[in-house]
């Protein structure tokens, strides 16, 4: 079945002049295609070039005023996909702000923390930002109904919910671009960094994350597992997250002593991305994991809803030293709200006592494949 998708970034409504719009995101989530949906349709004069074209990386990185300026001569809209690409690109962007009145400019970006150091000081004040993830839930569900989406959460589970990999139609050729995207796409990003030089150390961390997906972890027991020391595991950490890969969840607390907050739990931003990991695309009835492929989706697309329709507040995991847990905490709107992950619906969860006793009147709720779509759709 041929799906349309609807995404949740829409260039029209955060694009005005004086100002860039950055659209971050993963490779291949589907930044260029919205960028061309866009400017097909927006009935301006556009000019759309690539950081992959030596010559407008040397043009834009030059700072050269005039050469910069008479490169927009003409347009409404100067439009730069993978400006990752271009060193000092932030100066360039600057350059047509400051001397091109009334020009629109969007950049589209594969690399939160390159294209964000790059652009961060000298568009101080001059830039919007958006981010664009891989496929969500609440997307699909404008032209999926409840019934069908829960008929292919299976796929999702499995195979994750990048564009490409939606829409593909078998299981080999969801596999095969699955490999592709996640050897030669998705890490690109982070093993091109200098100070990153181990593909295999690289990896092999990615794997002991996939394979702790909804524990607690341990960056000393990362550090002995990889030979590395804590804070390069640290640093790898943060890289990886930056770079879209994995999203960190930190413990929730009070500053109470009975609580667990020093360690962290990590997701993959996309299941099929963390199954490709570990070299697992096996249905679920074979599988021993799909508890942790279950919390994996439910909160990764909530971290999209959350981004995408504005819900903000902190979000967290909680537990005690005595192990009483819930998988997912979120405080906004002056209240604190629990949930729990449950791939059963089988199984009521009642919340742990000492959550109520420490936090009367927080909510508590079991996320299952029955109203998972009311909590992330």
């Amino acid at each position: 079945m041929t799906i349309f998708i609807d995404r949740a970034v829409k260039i029209e409504s955060s694009i005005v002049p004086g100002k860039a719009l950055i659209i971050f995101g993963p490779r291949r989530a589907g930044k260029t295609t919205l960028l061309k949906s866009y400017l097909a349709s927006c009935g301006l004069r556009f000019r759309l070039e690539t950081g992959d074209d030596i010559r407008i990386r040397h043009l834009l990185g030059s700072g050269d005023l005039k050469q910069i300026v008479s490169f927009a001569e003409g347009f409404d809209l100067v439009a730069i996909d993978e400006a990752q690409e271009i060193a000092g690109i932030g100066m360039g962007l600057k350059i047509l702000i400051d001397h091109v009145p009334n020009l629109r400019l969007v950049a589209t970006g594969s690399s939160s923390f390159d294209l964000a150091g790059v652009i961060g000081e000298p568009l101080t004040g001059r830039k919007r930002t958006l981010t664009l993830f891989p496929v969500g839930q609440m997307e699909l569900k404008q032209n999926l109904n409840s019934y069908d989406l829960r008929e292919r959460l299976e796929e999702f589970l499995i195979y994750g919910s990048y564009p490409e990999i939606v829409m593909a139609e078998g299981r080999k050729e969801k596999i095969e671009l699955l490999e592709e995207l996640a050897g030669s796409y998705l890490l690109k990003d982070v093993l091109a960094l200098e100070r990153i030089r181990s593909s295999r150390t690289l990896v092999d961390l990615l794997k002991l994350i996939a394979f702790q997906v909804g524990s607690e972890v341990s960056l000393n027991e990362l550090a002995t597992q990889v030979k590395l020391d804590i804070k390069t595991i640290g640093r790898y950490l943060d890289i990886l997250e930056k770079a879209f890969v994995i999203i960190r969840v930190g413990g929730f607390s009070r500053n109470l002593r009975s609580e667990v907050t020093r360690k962290a739990k990590y997701y993959f931003l996309d299941n099929g991305v963390r199954n490709a990991v570990i070299g697992n695309y096996n249905l679920l009835n074979s599988r021993n994991d799909i508890g942790a492929l279950w919390e994996n989706f439910v909160i990764t697309e909530r971290f999209k809803k959350r981004s995408y329709t504005g819900i903000y507040g902190t979000f967290h995991f909680w537990r005690t030293y005595d192990g009483k847990e819930i998988d997912y905490v979120e405080e906004r709107d002056g209240g604190l709200f629990g949930f729990e992950c449950k791939w059963s619906s089988k199984q009521h969860v009642k919340p742990p006592k000492k959550w109520q006793e420490l936090y009367p009147g927080a909510a508590f709720e079991q996320i299952t494949p029955n109203n998972y779509l009311d909590f992330v759709g």
